[in-house]
């Protein structure tokens, strides 16, 4: 009778040594005999929400800002990046690049001397900044303007998110900065701010007294609802009720990005953001007919964009009806 079941044992046996062996050194990557590639994502989706305490900032002087609610995040040992728990998407980031195409990046990865380098790479470190390394070029970054770097520091892991490293990448910019327009005779007067904001300030300073007065309406990052007042709260209920007795009339609602990208990317975000307004607007009152979207792209800014609060006043949508 047990020889006949020898066979079964045998296979069991195999069964729970193989899955053993990939869970501590395929998932885990926890065996330093086994070499694994580093792998960049060719297909990255972004959440839309918050990834947790500890927002992430992607900065270049005055030049250019990203902030981010979350951070990346890695296993421990393990090189390929966790983009999702960015919270956010690095499409600004990569315009700015492919815009200035003079500047040039450096991609900083950190490690811990407690964790096992399986990689090819001579440390730890530099595998996770070639993986973000590796999804910049694909995005259409050139190669000669990325360059990387591995820095062993002392690290912690979140054993309530699996063990992970949250954060371990670091960037730096450096080249010739971007030429600024000196052409102030065509150039619509704006302001300067030069005061730290943050567009839920500049949503609050918006004030309502026409429907035939444009306001502005400002969205967190990352977000595609607009922060909403006690001021839009009134624009909008007049707007309803004066749009319900004209039938002639339109709510206009336009677009506008900062300078940073290309003219074309920005045209399009402009006009995405006035989209993202309108479909806000399908539980009110106010008809889809009578909704008009128009996209300024960076052609028409409210405020000086070489200051990091100006580019914040530029990332607007103005409506108004007409």
């Amino acid at each position: 009778m047990l020889t006949n079941k020898t066979p079964w044992i045998i296979l069991l046996l195999l069964w729970m040594i193989g899955s053993t062996w990939w869970h501590v050194c395929i998932i885990k990557q926890l065996c330093g005999n086994v070499t694994q590639p580093v792998i960049a994502p060719t297909d990255i989706s972004f959440d839309s929400t918050s990834a947790g305490v500890g927002g992430y900032s992607i900065v270049d002087g005055d030049l250019f800002r990203l902030d981010l609610p979350g951070n990346f995040s890695f296993a421990r040992s393990g090189a390929n990046a966790n983009m999702n728990t960015l919270g956010g998407s690095l499409e600004t980031m990569l315009a700015y690049l492919k815009a200035n195409p003079g500047r040039r990046l450096e991609i900083v990865g950190y490690y811990s001397s407690a964790e096992a380098n399986t990689t090819p790479f001579p440390n730890l470190g530099l595998a996770r900044a070639e993986g973000i390394r590796q999804y910049l070029v694909q995005q259409g970054i050139p190669t000669a303007s990325l360059t990387t770097k591995g820095i062993e520091k002392d690290l912690s892991f979140r054993i309530d998110q699996g063990d992970s490293l949250y954060g371990g990448i670091d960037f730096s910019f450096s080249g010739a900065e971007p030429v600024m327009s000196t052409d102030t005779a065509t150039a619509p007067a704006v302001s300067k701010l030069t005061e730290p904001t943050t567009e839920k300030a500049l949503a609050e300073a918006e004030k309502f007294s026409s429907v035939f007065k444009p306001i502005d309406l400002y969205f967190p990052l990352a977000q595609t609802n607009y922060i909403q007042t006690g001021e839009t709260v009134k624009f909008f209920e007049e707007a309803a009720r004066y749009l319900s007795a004209h039938k002639d009339k339109k709510l206009v609602l336009t677009g506008h990005t900062d300078s940073s990208g290309p003219d074309a990317v920005n045209m399009q975000l402009s006009r995405d953001r006035a989209n993202d307004v309108k479909n806000k607007l399908r539980k009110t009152d106010i008809e889809a007919s009578q909704i008009d979207v128009r996209a300024k792209g960076e052609t028409e800014p409210k405020a000086d964009n070489s200051t990091i609060s100006g580019r914040k006043a530029n990332r607007r949508v103005t409506v108004v009806v007409e």
